[in-house]
């Protein structure tokens, strides 16, 4: 009986120790590890809203009716609701055109611009025939004289001839003698009876249509863009056509231009066919009622052949429209007899029908004038005289000459 009592005491004990070994287990599981050195922070989730059940219990509030609402008073009120406007970006303002300067008398405006012309030309024959002794020499240097400024020696040895019968008939020679005789050889070689206007109005009721061709580097692009200032000036509505399509930025320089006395410019990619875009523009001319359209053309004189075909080309598709009614040639003045060689390629390609001499000013070489008209038979209708926007003038022989030789 003792046995039995002592052999169910060590069970229960072994039992006791048993199960204290497997709640010290699970305490230590469930205590987070602990550094030595810091306390342990515990964040909380946030908190979920009170909703259904757990809801908080609304407050009772007294609510008051239609009637107990104050209303304002009627002085207080506005007589009428005043608009909060929005704030709002205005947008820029368009640049503002440009006036350009009137044609009338701006051949007399830019008189200064021909002072190198002056020295070589207009007073360096003055100073000659002004001589007490007219030798042979003398006359030699006249001839000389001409010749260095680009008169051509056809008109040249037809002035000194003139001049000779002139001077020996005159006599004494008074420094004013001189001029008038001067002035009226040299208007008189220049010729007084070339209709020298630029054809802007049409016999039909389509646009004018003015052909602007020349080489590269003449400045034929600046020329049309000037031309376009020159028409505005005179009331004149004007489309420009970008045509030379070969050289780069060509398009760009020709609307630059139009932009800035509000002229249309019709354009197409580079590279694209000038007829096409010269169709086009004299197209836009018509639907917009314009006066003129301005076709700048390419200046590439690879062959004559290419030459001859290009501008062929273009000259059929714009007639398709109505007529061509004017072809300027550009020239630079400064060129000389290369000028004219350039002329006469274009001569036998198109119908020239006049001539825009550019860097005028820049030159001692004035009498290219009279050789080009010479050589080709067409007048020149406009020169360039420097590189402002207004620096190209239509061409008056009188007011040029009376540059040339000054007072």
């Amino acid at each position: 009986m003792e046995i039995l009592i002592l052999a169910v005491v060590i069970a229960l004990v072994a039992v006791g120790a048993i199960s204290g070994l497997v709640v010290s287990s699970r305490k230590k599981k469930q205590l987070p590890p602990t550094a030595p050195s810091s306390t342990p922070t515990i964040t909380a989730p946030p908190a979920e809203p009170q909703v259904g059940e757990d809801a908080a219990p609304t407050k009772d509030e007294p609510r008051r009716t239609i009637e107990e609402v104050a209303l304002p008073d009627a002085e207080a009120a506005t007589d009428s609701p005043v608009a909060i406007e929005d704030p709002v970006v205005e947008a820029p303002a368009a640049p503002a055109l440009d006036v350009p300067e009137p044609t009338a008398g701006r051949l007399v405006r830019l008189r200064a611009r021909l002072a190198r012309s002056q020295n070589s030309l207009g007073k360096g024959l003055l100073t000659l025939l002004s001589r007490e002794h007219l030798d042979e020499d003398t006359w030699e240097e006249i001839e000389e004289t001409l010749l260095i400024a680009d008169v051509g020696v056809a008109p040249t040895q037809e002035l000194v001839d003139r001049l000779r019968e002139r001077v020996k008939v005159l006599g004494t020679r008074t420094p004013a003698d001189l001029r008038a005789l001067l002035k009226e050889e040299l208007v008189a070689l220049l010729g007084t009876d070339f209709d020298r206007a630029v054809k802007t109005e049409s016999g039909v009721d389509t646009p004018a249509v003015v052909m602007v061709v020349g080489v590269n580097g003449t400045g034929k692009t600046t020329t049309t863009g000037k031309l376009a200032r020159v028409l505005v000036a005179d009331g004149r509505s004007v489309v420009l056509g970008a045509a030379d399509t070969f050289r780069a930025a060509a398009a760009d320089q020709l609307q630059t231009w139009g932009d800035r006395v509000g002229a249309r410019t019709v354009r197409g990619p580079e590279g694209g066919d000038p007829a096409a875009i010269s169709y086009d523009a004299v197209k836009e001319g018509i639907a917009e009622g314009a006066d003129v359209v301005l076709i700048d053309t390419a200046g590439r004189l690879h062959t004559k052949t290419g030459l001859m075909d290009e501008l062929g080309k273009v000259k059929r598709v714009v007639e398709k429209h109505g007529p061509l009614d004017e072809v300027l040639l550009v020239l630079d003045a400064t060129t000389g007899q290369n000028g004219l060689t350039q002329a006469r390629v274009f001569a036998e390609v198109v119908d020239i029908t006049g001539i825009v001499l550019t860097k005028l000013d820049g030159t001692a070489k004035g009498g290219i004038v009279i050789a080009v008209q010479r050589e080709l038979g067409v007048p020149v209708k406009l020169i360039g005289l420097g590189e402002g926007p207004d620096d190209l003038a239509p061409f008056e022989p009188e007011a040029f000459v009376d540059a040339l030789i000054g007072d």
